[in-house]
């Protein structure tokens, strides 16, 4: 009788079934027609087979054909084939009453002149992770929801308070008094449209074209008497930005608007207020423009009030730079945010006179 000689295919392929039996990942070792030729003890433990009868079976057989899934055959028959190759497939495994959700990973191996088909499977149960993930988007909605309710209650909020102030101005006897009542209630109504306009929103982003036309609508409709003597224009790109930062655009906004409302436009002049917002990447210019009285001019200064105060504190929030121009009839108030510059100087500065 012959001796029997060893082959360097058939050390490979010992080696091969020795390295897949002592991973610690799951991992099989198909043929051709999808025979499992070896399997990693963790594979075992993990899926409950017992691993002195799984060589030889079909991977659709073993178990107790929990791995009958016709959408993995078809995909480790192309993998087997060359056609395909399985990444990151995704499957749910039933397990008793349970489901276990997996992650498959499939390659045909090319190894010497052995032509021999074998593919090496792995996966990777990620069942905790989903759960997990579940759970967050679940929380993640419900928070936002929260913050919208939130948010529509404070909005009624400050139309009540509004509306506790008008009945207030319209029952004091001081004319003085009566102004800054008016001038708190014009405020309130305000911020009560910017919380109604973010309640209506995305919680992380505001597109600002809406936004800001919903604002200059409720600015103008409580404000303008006749808007065929004052016109209020809004002209914004397609800009988002957070809520965050929306709140502050918008304050500075209905500030600097009431601001030309009050001043810009004594003894019943007409004319016209423009609201414009542009952006490109970081960068944003933000201006009201009114084409009234102009700023005081001879060395007067107009006494900086309660509006110039929120407009320095809300422009230095945002990083911002504030500039007031001549626009020849009117004024032009920009409000510059310039990441470069920013960075540059290690802060952002206040150029420009007060309101």
């Amino acid at each position: 009788m012959a001796p029997q000689t060893t082959t360097h295919s058939d050390i490979g392929l010992d080696l091969a079934l020795a390295v897949i039996a002592s991973s610690t990942a799951p991992l099989l070792l198909l043929n051709e027609d999808l025979s499992v030729i070896a399997a990693s003890k963790s594979f075992c433990n993990a899926f409950q087979i017992d691993p002195g009868n799984v060589m030889g079976l079909q991977i659709r057989v073993i178990g107790t054909g929990e791995w009958d899934i016709p959408q993995l055959t078809s995909l480790l028959e192309a993998t087997a084939t060359g056609y395909a190759a399985v990444e990151s497939y995704e499957i749910d495994l039933k397990q008793g009453s349970g489901l276990r959700r997996l992650v498959v990973n499939a390659q045909k191996l090319e190894y010497g002149h052995d032509k021999s088909v074998r593919l090496l499977m792995s996966v990777s149960d990620v069942t905790e992770a989903r759960i997990a993930e579940r759970l967050k988007d679940d929380m993640l909605k419900e928070k936002a929801v929260l913050l919208q309710e939130l948010q529509h209650r404070v909005a009624n909020s400050l139309q009540i308070i509004a509306s506790v102030l008008l009945q207030s101005a319209r029952k004091v006897q001081s004319e003085e008094t009566r102004n800054h009542l008016n001038d708190a209630h014009k405020r309130v109504m305000s911020v009560a449209a910017l919380q109604q306009q973010l309640s209506a929103s995305s919680v992380s982003d505001v597109q600002l074209r809406p936004y800001f036309m919903t604002l200059c609508n409720s600015i103008g409709a409580s404000m303008i008497r006749d808007h065929n003597q004052l016109s209020l224009e809004v002209n914004v790109d397609d800009s988002v930005t957070t809520a965050d930062v929306s709140v502050s655009l918008g304050l500075i906004v209905t500030e600097l608007v009431i601001n030309a409302l009050k001043h810009a436009f004594p003894q019943d002049r007409n004319g016209k207020i423009k609201v414009e917002y542009q952006s490109q990447g970081p960068n944003w210019t933000l201006s009201v423009t009114d084409n009234g009285v102009g700023m005081p001019r001879g060395g007067l200064k107009a006494k900086p009030g309660l509006g110039t105060n929120i407009i320095q504190a809300l422009t230095s929030q945002l990083q911002a730079d504030i500039k007031i121009s001549d626009a020849s009839p009117g004024t032009i108030i920009s409000i510059a945010h310039a990441q470069i510059s920013a960075v540059q100087s290690g802060h952002a500065t206040m150029g420009g006179n007060a309101i």
